[in-house]
C-alpha cells in the first residue's frame, strides 16, 4: 500500500516507520524544512529506542522517504494519515484542532482517485466529522472516506506497541475503508493482533477513555500512598495486593510523583471539555486532574519536610527530568514542579537526565546540567530522584554520600528499599512507606 503520514512528530514518524517496515511504501511530510532535511540524514526529532535505526533501514531499503511537499506526497497515496499536534488549546482546555483542520483542507485539495484519510492524531469526539466536511468543501467530487484510528503507543516502547500491539482500533462504517484499513494492517494478523471496527466517534471517544482511566488508576494509587504515609503501610505491597486481582491488574499501580507527558495531561482536559460540552460533566476524571496537579506540587513540600532548617542557598541535585524514563519528553513533567517548588525556598538546583537535558533548558531556568548522577551528588544537601532511568537503579550509595554535604536522599519513584539507603548512612523519604525514618 502507498501511505503517506502528515507530521513527523512522535506520533507520526514511529508510525510512518513502521507501516514502512511491514513492507509499505511511506512517505512522511512536515512543513518544518530543517525537521525534514535532518531525518534525510538520519537524525531524529525525538528520543525513542531503535527509531533511528528502524528509520535507516527503511530508508535504504526505498519504502520510506521525507518531503515537504504535501500535494506530491499526497497525489497518490492509498491513505492518508493526519499525525499532527492537538496540544491543550489556551483558557478552556479544549485540543486545538486547527494544525488538524488545516492538514485536512491541504490534503483534500490533492487528493487524486479513491483515498482513505485517517485521522490518528488525538481528536475529540466528533472530529472526523469536521474533517470529512472540510473534504467535501474543499474537493465535493473527491471519491474520500474519512477514518479514525487512534494510537496507543507508549514513549520508551512506542516500536513494539506499534508491532505487538494490545488492539487496533478503527472506526467506520464504510466498507471500502474497512477493506484498506484491513491491508495496511493485515502485516499484524500474523501476530493476532485484535482488530476493533466500530464507530468514528466511538474510536475517537476509545482512545480518551482509555488514557482518562490510566490516568485514574496512577491518581488513585497516589492518594493511596499518602494514606500508606499516614497510617505506617508500604504502598508497594498495597499495589501488588489489590494489583494480583486480574479484575484490577498490576499496570499503572505505581505510586510516584504523578503523571505527566504528551498524552495523559491534555487528553484529561480535552475529554473533560466534551463531557461539558455534551452536558455529561465527568466528575472523576475532574478530580483525577486537580489531584494530579496538586501531587505535582506537594513533592517540593516533600524534599523541603527533609531538609533540615532553611534550605535557602543550598544545593539539591535532581535526578532524572523528564516525565519517564527512555525518552526526553519534557512536557507536563514532575521534575518542572519539585524544581520550581524548590527555587522559590532559595535552593539552588543540579540536575542529571540522560535525554532531556536539551529540552529542560527551554522548560526551567537557573539549574545546573551536569553529566551523571554523582556530579548531581557533589556538594549537596540532599538528591532527589524523580524518573526512574535504568542508570539510577544501582548507584553507589556510599559514594553518592560521601560527595553530599547534606544526608537527605528523596526517592519519588521508591527504585530503593528504605534499608539499603540507610545502611549508606543517608536519611531516606520514599513514596507511600509509611513514616520518614532517620538514623
Amino acid at each position: 500500500m502507498r501511505i503517506t503520514m502528515v507530521g513527523t512528530g512522535y506520533v507520526g514518524l514511529v508510525s510512518g516507520a513502521c507501516f514502512s517496515d511491514f513492507g509499505h511504501t511511506v512517505t512522511c511530510v512536515d512543513k518544518a524544512a530543517q525537521k525534514i532535511e535532518a531525518l534525510e540524514n538520519n537524525i531524529m526529532p525525538i528520543y525513542e529506542p531503535g527509531l533511528a535505526e528502524l528509520v535507516s533501514s527503511n530508508v535504504k531499503a526505498g519504502r520510506l522517504k521525507f518531503t515537504t511537499d504535501l500535494a506530491a506526497g499526497v497525489a497518490d497515496a492509498d491513505a492518508v494519515f493526519i499525525a499532527v499536534g492537538t496540544p491543550s488549546r489556551r483558557g478552556d482546555g479544549h485540543a486545538d484542532l486547527s494544525y488538524v483542520y488545516a492538514a485536512t483542507r491541504e490534503i483534500a485539495a490533492a487528493i487524486k482517485g479513491r483515498t482513505v484519510i485517517v485521522t490518528k492524531s488525538t481528536v475529540p469526539v466528533g472530529t472526523g466529522d469536521e474533517v470529512e466536511r472540510i473534504i467535501r468543501e474543499v474537493a465535493p467530487d473527491a471519491e474520500a472516506y474519512v477514518v479514525s484510528n487512534p494510537e496507543f503507543l507508549r514513549e520508551g516502547a512506542a516500536i513494539d506497541d506499534f508491532k505487538r500491539p494490545d488492539r487496533i482500533v478503527i472506526g467506520t462504517d464504510d466498507p471500502v475503508a474497512r477493506e484498506v484499513m484491513s491491508e495496511i494492517y493485515r502485516p499484524l494478523y500474523l501476530n493476532h493482533s485484535p482488530i476493533l471496527f466500530t464507530g468514528r466517534r466511538t474510536s475517537e471517544l476509545i482512545k480518551y477513555a482509555a488514557n482518562a482511566f490510566l490516568a485514574t488508576k496512577i491518581t488513585f494509587i497516589n492518594e493511596i500512598a499518602d494514606l500508606c504515609e499516614a497510617v505506617g503501610a508500604d504502598v508497594k505491597d498495597v499495589s501488588r495486593g489489590i494489583g494480583l486481582d486480574n479484575r484490577i491488574g498490576t499496570k499503572f499501580l505505581h505510586a510516584g510523583p504523578g503523571y505527566g507527558g504528551s498524552c495523559f495531561p491534555k487528553d484529561t482536559l480535552a475529554l473533560l471539555k466534551t463531557g461539558e460540552d455534551s452536558d455529561a460533566p465527568l466528575r472523576i476524571v475532574e478530580s483525577v486532574v486537580r489531584v494530579n496537579d496538586a501531587r505535582k506540587r506537594a513533592m517540593g513540600r516533600k524534599v523541603l519536610k527533609m531538609v533540615e532548617g532553611d534550605i535557602r542557598g543550598k544545593r539539591v541535585g535532581i535526578l532524572g527530568l523528564t516525565f519517564k524514563p527512555n525518552t526526553d519528553d519534557m512536557r507536563d513533567a514532575p521534575s518542572i514542579s519539585v524544581i520550581q517548588a524548590l527555587q522559590d525556598c532559595g535552593a539552588i538546583i543540579r540536575a542529571y537526565d540522560p535525554e532531556g537535558v536539551e529540552q529542560a533548558r527551554g522548560m526551567v531556568n537557573d539549574v545546573e546540567f551536569v553529566g551523571s548522577a554523582y556530579e548531581v551528588a557533589e556538594d549537596a544537601e540532599a538528591v532527589v530522584l524523580v524518573t526512574e532511568w535504568d542508570e539510577f537503579r544501582a548507584l553507589d550509595l556510599k559514594r553518592i554520600k560521601e560527595l553530599m554535604t547534606g544526608d537527605a536522599l528523596i526517592d519519588l519513584r521508591n527504585v530503593y528499599p528504605p534499608a539499603e539507603i540507610e545502611k549508606a548512612g543517608l536519611r531516606y523519604a520514599g513514596i507511600g512507606r509509611g513514616a520518614v525514618t532517620s538514623l
